[in-house]
């Protein structure tokens, strides 16, 4: 499967783009829980930080005002559209980037596990790609950053694999079971085909075997769509069981870089 370049860029930046929106907007929804009254208050999750050096707490106790904190999520909001109508700029680039990283602080670094962190990862990419192509060109910088992306994600899948592989939950079928019973519509019926030990056995490893080998499509490109396919399938379906579509966009936005870089080395 031959996707372009400039397609892969317009992949990122709009799926790249969506998923932080949508991530703005569920901040916005629990701001009355950051406020001072609120569950998730900056004065208890500022007890983490050192007191030492003194003007650290003093510039996060300022960043962190209910009146800041939504500006800065306006700000993350906009750069995230700007991204999706005009594409990547370097102001862009760094609002996106300083935004997740502030928001990774406020959150004792992480408000929402992996996808988070594979936000920053797209966040970095982009970044990359700016400041490489102002050293050197358009071309070399996106090489640069779609490259970083690549490694970033198909890195996040071998270690998932591998920890997988490690545990023997996972290797006899027992964890897919007790982690769908927690899902949504959990626990599982008691006639669900997931519950049938056979079933288990063969969709665990599946998943050990997928995650453990996407990198293999560094070596076989003509790969790479079904690797692809089959991830936009899990995360479709991480959502519909568990709720999460933060993961389903974040990996998304991701995963046409690998594209990039599969057929970028052939």
């Amino acid at each position: 499967m031959l996707i372009s370049g400039d397609m892969v860029v317009r992949w990122v930046e709009l799926l790249g783009g969506f998923s932080v929106l949508l991530q703005c907007f569920e901040h916005a929804r629990i701001t009355a829980s950051t406020d001072p009254h609120g569950a998730w208050a900056w004065q208890v999750q500022r007890a983490d930080i050192p007191d030492r050096p003194a003007w650290l707490k003093q510039a996060l106790d300022w960043l962190y005002q209910p009146w800041v904190y939504r500006g800065q999520l306006w700000l993350r909001a906009l750069a995230a559209l700007s991204l999706m109508l005009v594409g990547n700029h370097l102001a862009i680039a760094l609002l996106l980037f300083a935004g997740n990283v502030l928001l990774l602080i406020r959150w004792r670094g992480a408000f929402n596990g992996g996808s988070d962190f594979m936000t920053l990862v797209t966040a970095t990419g982009l970044l990359i790609a700016q400041v490489v192509e102002a050293l050197t060109d358009p071309q070399t910088g996106w090489s640069a950053g779609l490259g970083y992306i690549a490694i970033q994600t198909l890195s996040s899948y071998f270690v998932s694999g591998w920890v997988k592989l490690k545990r023997p939950e996972w290797r006899n079928g027992q964890a897919l079971t007790v982690f769908l019973n927690s899902g949504l519509y959990g626990p599982l019926k008691h006639d669900s085909v997931f519950r049938r030990p056979w079933v288990a056995l063969i969709c665990s490893w599946a998943f050990i075997l997928w995650e453990g080998l996407f990198p293999l499509v560094l070596v076989f490109p003509t790969w790479t769509a079904a690797f692809v396919g089959v991830a936009l399938l899990f995360h479709f379906l991480v959502f519909w069981f568990f709720g999460l579509n933060r993961f389903f966009w974040a990996w998304a936005a991701n995963l046409g870089s690998i594209f990039f870089l599969s057929h970028y080395l052939s």
